[in-house]
C-alpha cells in the first residue's frame, strides 16, 4: 500500500510540476465555455438546453487531451520497465496511475463545471447533480483512458489512434451521465438510475481497466 500511495504522490508532484497536461486540459474546458455561447448567441433557453451535453462533451474531449501523458513519460525515461520489475503488480501500477490523472484532470474540471456552466446559464438546481455525476464519470473516463494510452504507449503521435479507440468506449458514459444532470428537471426519477448507472460503469472499469492496461504494458515490454 506504501508503495502504491507513493507512486499517486509522485505522479502528482510531476504532474503539477509540468503542468502540461492538466493546464491544457483546464484552458481547453475553459476556452470552449468561454466561446460556446459567442457562437451560438444570446438566446438563453438555448443555452440551457444544451448546458449539460455541452458540459459532459467538453470534460470528455479534455480528459482525452491528456491520455497519452498517462504512461508516456514513463516509457520515455525507463521508469515503466522499473515498475514491471518491482514489487507491485502491473495492475496497481495502471490503477494508480489512473486515479493520479483523475485527481489532476477529471476532479478538478468536474469541480469547475458548475461554475462554468453559469456561462450556458445552467439552472442552479443542476449544479450538484452535475457535480455528483461528473465526478463519479470522471473516474470512469480516467480508467478507461488507461487502456487507450496502454495501447499507445511507445508510439510517436499515437494521440489519434488513442482517441479513435477510446472514444466509442466514452459514448455509455457520456450518455448516462448527460441523463443524470439533465433529467433531473424533466423526469426527476431518471437522475437516481443513472446515477447508479455511471457508479456500475466506474465499478466495472475498476476492475476490468488495471488488468486490460498492465497486460497491454507487458506485451509492449517483451
Amino acid at each position: 500500500m506504501k508503495i502504491f500511495l507513493a507512486l499517486i504522490a509522485r505522479d502528482l508532484t510531476l504532474a503539477i510540476r509540468q503542468g502540461g497536461g492538466v493546464g491544457m486540459a483546464l484552458g481547453f474546458f475553459l476556452a470552449v465555455m468561454v466561446l460556446l455561447p459567442l457562437g451560438i448567441g444570446p438566446d438563453l433557453k438555448l443555452l440551457q438546453r444544451i448546458a449539460p451535453g455541452a458540459l459532459w462533451i467538453t470534460l470528455l474531449l479534455s480528459v482525452l487531451l491528456s491520455a497519452d501523458r498517462i504512461f508516456q513519460p514513463d516509457d520515455d525515461d525507463g521508469s515503466l520497465e522499473l515498475f514491471s520489475l518491482g514489487l507491485m503488480p502491473m495492475e496497481l501500477v495502471a490503477l494508480a496511475k489512473a486515479i493520479a490523472h483523475w485527481i489532476t484532470t477529471g476532479l478538478p474540471l468536474a469541480i469547475a463545471a458548475p461554475a462554468l456552466g453559469v456561462l450556458l446559464n445552467l439552472d442552479s438546481s443542476l449544479f450538484l447533480p452535475l457535480l455528483a455525476a461528473m465526478g463519479l464519470g470522471s473516474m470512469a473516463l480516467s480508467l478507461l483512458a488507461t487502456i487507450g494510452a496502454a495501447v499507445t504507449v511507445g508510439l510517436k503521435r499515437g494521440g489519434l489512434i488513442l482517441s479513435l479507440l477510446i472514444l466509442p468506449l466514452y459514448v455509455p458514459v457520456l450518455i448516462f451521465g448527460v441523463a443524470a444532470t439533465a433529467g433531473q428537471n424533466a423526469m426527476p426519477g431518471v437522475f437516481g438510475s443513472s446515477l447508479l448507472i455511471l457508479l456500475a460503469i466506474a465499478l466495472a472499469c475498476l476492475v476490468l481497466a488495471p488488468a486490460a492496461s498492465a497486460a497491454l504494458l507487458r506485451a509492449h515490454m517483451k
